[in-house]
């Protein structure tokens, strides 16, 4: 009895020993690895043959710089190895499906937990909206998501109107300056550019190695040394003006550490001294600070009636001064003596300004 035309290209494709580009076989016989290229072009193939795209060899050869030969054997990979009802429409000119697919083949289906896991991960992204990273990060989730079947892709979508992001006031960033700044900083160029401290009118020049790029509260900073100061500074790309420019090649200390910088900062802004900060918070405050971290060195006790206490080790005070007044009249310094009298400083001088004639 004589094979059909699908048996006999199995029965071909089984006796051929050549290694193919869309894997490695072990002795045996046994498929073993397929290498990631490969896999992006499998997983592709599957997607438009999915789509009802009748791909053929002539047009997925063009799409990944391949050989027709290449793209004829990964179509025999997905045939025998994976045992998918590919068949080739002479009037369309191309492959489809001959049967039900419901999923790409060595993908395992998702479970609920890693779902949400995705979903958040996907509304994150809008995160970076006006950065470099917003387009690649799209790309890599609809890469992602590609994978999943019909059925998963439809309770991502459900999924989608019960969570979202809103970052409060997201910075405009000028997206020629991020770019450079970050270019600087993965092939360790230095940069110089034109900078104006806050409440400053006019700009100085600096120069400064660029070390890394952090994002705060929607806002970025660039951490670097400050040639001309002798000194590791923290940056606003927001208040640089002007194009900055790459200058010469310069060496990270190698004993340099993000995370040993900021280690004393209640946010980005690293100090040279060493305060215990204490603050206590009436019943209204606590439930809202309750289950927060707010800083890596924060302990809170609670006090009755409902009030807490906490206390954080911090190299400057700039900013948990800002914190402090946030809260208005719900957050008391009780320490250091030095941001009781700053904050009862402004706290005098608003009550001056809104007093009543």
């Amino acid at each position: 009895m004589s094979k059909n035309p699908v048996q006999q290209r199995r029965g071909n494709a089984l006796k051929d020993k050549t290694p193919t580009p869309a894997a490695s076989l072990e002795s045996g016989g046994k498929a073993a690895r397929v290498g990631r290229n490969a896999t992006e072009r499998l997983l592709a193939i599957h997607q438009l043959i999915s789509a009802k795209r009748y791909p053929n060899t002539a047009r997925l050869s063009r799409e990944f710089d391949v050989s027709q030969k290449t793209i004829k054997r990964d179509v025999e990979w997905m045939r025998v190895h994976w045992d998918l009802p590919i068949e080739y429409d002479r009037e369309r000119h191309g492959y489809f499906y001959s049967g039900e697919v419901k999923q790409f083949p060595g993908v395992p289906t998702i479970t609920e937990a890693e779902m949400f896991a995705l979903l958040v991960a996907h509304k994150a992204v809008e995160q970076y909206s006006g950065t470099p990273f917003h387009k690649p990060l799209q790309m890599a989730f609809r890469k992602l998501t590609g994978q999943l079947d019909d059925k998963e892709r439809y309770t991502l979508h459900d999924t989608d109107e019960v969570l979202s992001f809103r970052p409060f006031a997201p910075e405009a960033t000028d997206m020629e300056r991020f770019e450079i700044v970050a270019r600087a900083i993965q092939q360790r160029r230095a940069l110089r550019f034109m900078y104006r401290k806050p409440g400053e009118k006019n700009a100085s020049g600096r120069h400064v190695h660029p070390y890394h790029l952090t994002c705060n509260d929607n806002r970025w900073y660039v951490i670097g040394y400050d040639v001309d100061r002798d000194d590791i500074r923290t940056f606003a790309l927001a208040r640089m003006s002007g194009g900055a420019m790459l200058s010469e090649i310069f060496q990270k200390p190698k004993d340099f550490s993000v995370a040993k910088y900021l280690r004393g900062s209640f946010t980005v802004m690293s100090g040279r001294s060493d305060f215990e900060v204490v603050v206590e918070f009436d019943a209204w405050a606590t439930d809202q600070l309750r289950g927060r971290l707010w800083h890596s060195s924060q302990q809170v006790t609670e006090l009755p009636g409902g009030e807490s206490r906490m206390r954080m080790r911090l190299s400057g005070l700039e900013e948990v001064e800002r914190w402090v007044l946030s809260w208005g009249t719900h957050a008391t310094v009780i320490q250091p003596q030095l941001l009781v009298e700053r904050v009862g400083s402004i706290a005098r001088a608003l009550a001056g300004r809104y007093e009543t004639p």
